[in-house]
């Protein structure tokens, strides 16, 4: 994964926890084995039944077991100086109160009195709360988002993405989405962050794969950069254009013609020997329009993935007060990785949701027009490849 924006190494020596390392209310100091019946008692003022998976999972938008997991992951850390985190009766929160109220502002996006009044503690400490929880997790869950590791795990990828719409060799797809912000018109630096449709914010640039989990990502530009300028300042672009990634085995579509590792993307992007883009124009001939709608139906997977991203962890969905722009590329890296961990966790909760592909209303497609040679090449390849595959 390319480095975050604003990202702040910490030093400390990771110790990974196995999963399911930690189940709630596995001793006196996490919580009670009652701790989310006290937690819904607290919240709806009223007495509740023994069992309240339903509530729980809207309230928190994962399941109980991904909960659990995650407060595995967080455990040494959120409880190593927790004793001045109270609620307003004077009693500590627990580890599983302090996951609960940072999930609870990342998923609902609500305002720190707000969940303060939720949960029934200062909003100062929702504050800090959250905040140790993103430091955290953006050490201790970073394995969720990696690029694959071994040649298996692109296999598979690949079988994945060929499945879809038929495109051989294929490792990705690569999009990007607005976090849009509500900055002072005092703040000078203000006009940086306005983008092509005068909305202030922060670009977040993914690869997705087959499964809409994320494999790189690049967050902290600001929203005025144009998407290929932005990829084209990642180490993803970097390591590929070193041949370093996208790099693996090529894959014989016919007798002496070959296709190499690829991503694809839209027309914000370059035509580059490793990325594909749809073809530009009218009156295409039959192969391309083709091309263009396998391309096209492919690309929704990353298209879903980020409506999912924004649509589960809304602290990052609609417009942002006045945020930390120093810290909210850190809060949205976190906020992948919890979409990723929901995945890796095969979350039925997630499984779900409704599949939006909507993530960046009211913003119209760029183009960026750079073409290479050898992109050409591998578009027409694989554009009379496809055009000679009956439909799917």
């Amino acid at each position: 994964m390319a480095p975050v924006r604003g990202s702040k190494k910490r030093k400390k020596t990771e110790k990974k926890p196995e999963e399911n390392a930690y189940g709630s209310g596995s001793s006196e100091r996490d919580g009670p084995l009652d701790w989310w019946d006290e937690l819904l008692r607290r919240i709806n003022g009223i007495q509740c039944p023994s069992k309240g998976v339903d509530k729980f999972e809207s309230v928190f938008k994962i399941s109980r077991k991904t909960f659990d997991y995650i407060c595995s992951l967080v455990k040494e850390d959120m409880m190593a100086k927790s004793a001045h985190f109270v609620f307003a009766n004077g009693k500590s929160l627990s580890l599983c109160d302090q996951v609960a109220v940072a999930l609870r502002r990342l998923s609902s996006g609500d305002s720190l009195v707000t969940i303060g009044d939720l949960f029934g503690v200062n909003h100062s400490t929702v504050s800090q709360v959250t905040w140790r929880f993103v430091e955290s997790m953006e050490e201790r869950g970073l394995h969720h988002l990696q690029w694959p590791s071994t040649e298996a795990e692109m296999t598979e990828i690949k079988s994945k993405f060929e499945k879809i719409r038929g495109f051989p060799n294929c490792c990705g797809v690569i999009d990007t989405t607005h976090i849009t912000m509500c900055l002072p018109a005092s703040d000078p630096a203000g006009n940086v962050w306005l983008d092509h449709e005068k909305n202030h914010s922060m670009i977040l640039q993914t690869v997705v794969d087959a499964d809409m989990k994320f494999r790189d990502i690049v967050t902290g530009w600001p929203g005025k950069m144009k998407d290929w300028l932005v990829f084209q300042n990642s180490n993803f672009y970097k390591l590929s254009d070193k041949g370093e990634r996208l790099n693996g085995k090529k894959v014989e579509i016919s007798k002496g013609l070959e296709i190499r590792e690829y991503i694809i993307g839209d027309s914000g992007f370059p035509l580059l020997p490793y990325l594909v883009i749809p073809y530009e124009g009218k009156d295409l001939p039959e192969s391309k329009i083709e091309f263009n709608k396998r391309h096209s139906a492919t690309r929704m997977v990353a298209q879903r993935a980020l409506a999912r991203l924004k649509d589960t962890w809304r602290i990052i969905h609609g417009v942002m007060w006045r945020p930390d722009k120093h810290r909210l590329p850190r809060i949205i890296l976190v906020c992948c990785l919890l979409h990723n961990i929901a995945i890796d966790m095969e979350d039925e909760v997630q499984d779900a949701l409704s599949l939006s592909s909507n993530h960046d209303s009211g913003y119209h497609q760029e183009i960026c027009g750079t073409t290479d040679v050898d992109g050409v090449n591998l578009r027409d390849k694989l554009a009379l490849y496809l055009s000679a595959r009956l439909p799917p």
